[in-house]
């Protein structure tokens, strides 16, 4: 690492020295280990390990448990800058990724995702202070919308070369894993040796809080969580498990997904931006509770393939539109909360994926219906609770209760 320069006098350094630029670049990083795992993982595991939904399903809640766990990330930065841990769980990311495919047991998957997801939820964890830390409130939106995009981009090449060389030359697990996660190191290299250490102007407090006026934040992170391990366990699952999907064609729809997260990205920062936070989690959610049941129907009613691949697609683009609960904690947040912040409310946001998963693996050998049933559910909830943000919120305007309901500030 160079020398420090403070945020303040970034705007001096060339604009692929700037802060933004490391943001993306390690956009970029971290899906092509995690996207890559993630596409091939359902027919991995099927095929090497012969798992049933109940195994898929204790296998993301042992990948789970290090998000839960997130709010040891405090503990580490008392030792390691932000930016450091960064780049150091990005590496622990790639290199667990790349050696995946030399596990083909249930135990050794449940070790190697174990090892991955620690970097990964740490990365995560960080990156989201950062993020809201670097980036100017007046434009975060967009340029929030812009890291998704890069990162969706990134991921784009990736997936062609998979879809289209995965049958003709006949690739190996292992080799597509270990190219994966070897750019994911690669790039990490790069940013440790070109970038300086950037210091922001609001030292961070480096402790556990917990702040009464942050509750619906904190509500919000919760439902987040227990929603999207339904999508994430389970949908990707169902494309394999009942319509018989390959690694070509589930990377297919990942394909998908990336090009239209690369086009609508940047338009759900502008969205937030013009509609607010309130408006754009409202559109989200009730997206979400439609998109759920019509995924029961499909068990329900034998609904087939076409309209299962599409709710994929479309699930995946609501989720995108999460920054919006970014930007809403960064405008009531006081400067110095934000990376304490993240840790806690990654570990919020964690509870559920810790448990459901199993459960919810359990509840899909006697009804997969029931699963998505369960996901319109909390949807709703999600709903109800996106009601309770203000028009413009700020410290002191948390929710539309005002002071009713929250605290000073502390």
């Amino acid at each position: 690492m160079m020398a420090p320069v403070s945020l303040n006098d970034a705007h001096q350094l060339p604009l692929w020295r700037r802060p933004a630029a490391l943001l993306t670049l390690m956009a970029i990083a971290m899906p092509l280990s995690f996207a890559t795992w993630s596409a091939l993982l359902n027919n991995f595991v099927i095929e090497a390990a012969n798992f049933d939904g109940q195994d898929i399903g204790v296998l993301h809640t042992v990948r789970e448990i290090p998000g839960f766990l997130a709010i040891g990330v405090i503990a580490v930065l008392l030792v390691m800058r932000e930016q450091v841990l960064a780049l150091v769980s990005l590496v622990l990311l790639g290199v667990a990724t790349g050696l995946t495919a030399l596990f083909p047991s249930m135990g050794g998957l449940l070790f190697i995702t174990l090892l991955s997801s620690i970097g990964f939820h740490y990365y995560e964890t960080v990156n989201q202070s950062l993020q809201l830390q670097w980036l100017p409130k007046d434009r975060a939106p967009q340029m929030l919308g812009w890291l998704i995009a890069a990162g969706s981009g990134a991921t784009l090449i990736a997936y062609i070369a998979i879809v289209m060389t995965w049958e003709a030359w006949n690739l190996s697990y292992n080799f597509v894993y270990m190219v994966s996660g070897g750019l994911t190191v690669a790039i990490v290299a790069f940013c440790a040796l070109a970038y300086p250490q950037f210091e922001s102007p609001n030292p961070q407090v480096k402790k556990f809080i917990l702040r009464r006026r942050y509750w619906l934040y904190y509500a919000l992170q919760f439902m987040s969580g227990a929603r999207r391990q339904i999508f994430v366990v389970f949908a990707g699952f169902m494309m394999v498990e009942r319509f018989g999907f390959e690694v070509h064609e589930v990377t297919a729809l990942y394909l998908i997904n990336l090009v239209a997260n690369m086009v609508i990205g940047p338009v759900f920062g502008r969205a937030v931006f013009k509609f607010g936070e309130r408006n754009t989690l409202i559109f989200e959610y009730v997206g979400l509770t439609v998109v759920f049941l019509l995924y029961g129907g499909i068990y329900w009613f034998g609904w087939g393939v076409i309209l299962a691949a599409t709710l994929y697609v479309i699930d995946h683009l609501f989720f995108a539109m999460a920054l919006a609960l970014k930007t809403y904690f960064q405008k009531i947040a006081d400067p110095g909360d934000i990376a304490p912040t993240a840790a806690v409310a990654f570990t919020i946001n964690h509870i559920a994926a810790v448990f459901l998963p199993f459960l919810l693996g359990a509840l899909w050998l006697i009804s997969p219906g029931a699963v998505f049933g369960l996901a319109a559910g909390m949807a709703m909830i999600s709903l109800a609770l996106a009601m309770m943000i203000p028009r413009h919120p700020e410290p002191g305007n948390e929710t539309v209760f005002g002071g009713v309901l929250a605290a000073p500030a502390e």
